[in-house]
């Protein structure tokens, strides 16, 4: 199973459009994980018009728009708990960490975005992705995102940059 995973794009106050490489992959993924900071309405409208499946949540610049904070789905024999990471850069990790083995155990994968920083790191023996900004939005110095391929609980990642 092919995963997308993008966060913090961040339209229309930062961004006007996610980069066509990035839409086609995320067009091309059997499933696509947002972790929140679409930024509008119309942002989650063209992300779930272009995603053949979608797990999202809702970021500190969200405007009230159904997401929830935290969402767990299982993918290919791995469960993704997903979060925006919302708070201060300081404790991340172990915020995320935290929310993470909350939600579904140490072996479940984070993904989470708000740093706008790329992240694949294993802390506190839980795995968290942070795919960056699919945009490229400020503080980004480049607009990134992360593929997956999971199946029978294995997990490779890839990151993809603009």
């Amino acid at each position: 199973m092919d995963v997308a995973l993008v966060s913090d794009t961040h339209i229309p106050s930062r961004a006007t459009a996610i980069p066509d490489a990035f839409r086609e992959r995320i067009e091309a993924a059997d499933h696509v994980v947002h972790a929140g900071d679409f930024d509008s309405e119309g942002a989650l409208s063209n992300v779930r018009a272009a995603a053949p499946r979608l797990t999202a949540v809702g970021g500190n610049m969200d405007p009230r728009i159904g997401l929830p904070d935290v969402a767990t789905v299982e993918l290919g024999g791995v469960t993704f708990v997903v979060t925006h990471g919302t708070g201060s850069r300081r404790g991340y990790e172990d915020r995320v960490a935290g929310i993470v083995r909350e939600a579904a155990g140490p072996d479940a994968v984070g993904v989470a975005g708000h740093t706008h920083e790329v992240l694949d790191t294993t802390h506190g023996g839980v795995r968290l992705l942070n795919p960056g900004s699919a945009t490229g939005a400020s503080p980004a110095d480049r607009a990134t995102m992360m593929t997956a391929t999971v199946a029978d609980g294995d997990l490779d990642v890839t990151l993809h940059e603009q």
